[in-house]
């Protein structure tokens, strides 16, 4: 297993931090460039290979990747799965628009292009093979959106980030590799069946369960609001109060809520990571915040929480 390298242009001078982050970027992600929507660039990106899976980790200020296929490269598929910010991905005629807890799948074979705003996003390329010789032909799956809505894409979701937090650690078993790809392809099989059972679901959606859906999907995203389900489910904001009324919350306090609660899993179940790195993945961009929040709700302090239990 390779250990996960860190590149960042935060000591390279702003005019140079576009060229810097394409040349280390040609290095780990072929064919790649990015154009920068600013005259000032900033980024940081870790890279980690996994066997068959080249997985990457970027995270930028605005801007558009493009991406160009080489000659005699393998035809690999490529997950996009946007953390946080949101993004545009075309290839060919198709093109996805993302947004947090979204994922796309896109193929190395033919160019395509991403626009991005402020994010972070889960990348991993791998060999066709590796989950379409068990679940069949993609090609009428690439460049569709995959709804975060969906819990077997959350479920994935958390599964990557729980692979690079195990990145950082001592190292596993031999064969470990090898024994995640094949966990890797059987969970991203899982999160495309969730999402075929999702758009199936949503046909005739029940207005309250499609709005907890989306809270859910949209958790990590500091910047959700009500405005944002409103835009999602294409009704008004009064329409949004309404359906959290019935429920006997308001939009504002249950987001909260189901953020403290998510995080309060995690503190559990992931030691290792840090208070910051779990107020950060739950949409507080304040880890100061976050605990004043966390011990309003719960008595105590997340670290105080951890220890107890």
């Amino acid at each position: 297993m390779s250990a996960i390298q860190q590149f960042t242009t935060r000591d390279v001078a702003p005019a140079e931090r576009a060229r810097y982050w394409n040349d280390m970027a040609a290095l780990r992600y072929a064919g790649s460039r990015v154009e920068a929507a600013y005259g000032e660039f900033t980024g940081r990106m870790w890279s980690w290979n996994i066997g068959p899976l080249a997985m990457l980790r970027p995270r930028t200020n605005p801007c558009r990747v493009l991406r160009s296929p080489l000659p005699g490269s393998e035809d690999n598929l490529i997950l996009h799965l946007q953390s946080r910010g949101h993004g545009s991905y075309s290839q060919g005629t198709q093109t996805a628009r993302l947004e947090p807890g979204d994922a796309v799948l896109c193929s190395t074979a033919e160019p395509y292009e991403i626009e991005l705003s402020h994010h972070e996003t889960l990348v991993a390329e791998f060999p066709r093979d590796l989950i379409e010789a068990s679940f069949g032909p993609l090609d009428d799956r690439l460049v569709r959106r995959l709804p975060g809505t969906s819990p077997s894409l959350r479920i994935f979701h958390d599964f990557l980030l729980s692979l690079w937090q195990q990145g950082f650690r001592e190292e596993h078993h031999l064969g470990w590799e090898e024994e995640v790809a094949r966990l890797f392809a059987g969970m991203l099989a899982m999160a495309l069946h969730g999402a075929d059972f999702e758009q199936a679901k949503r046909a005739e959606p029940e207005m309250a369960s499609r709005v907890r859906a989306i809270v859910e999907a949209r958790l990590q995203d500091p910047e959700f609001s009500v405005i944002h389900i409103a835009e999602a489910c294409a009704i008004s904001v009064r329409a949004v109060q309404k359906v959290f009324a019935s429920m006997g919350t308001t939009p504002s306090a249950y987001i909260q809520e189901r953020r403290l609660t998510r995080a309060g899993e995690k503190l559990l179940a992931y030691p290792e990571a840090t208070i910051t790195q779990i107020a950060f993945d739950h949409g507080f961009n304040d880890s100061a915040y976050f605990t004043r929040c966390f011990r309003r709700r719960n008595g105590m302090t997340p670290g105080a929480f951890r220890a107890l239990r």
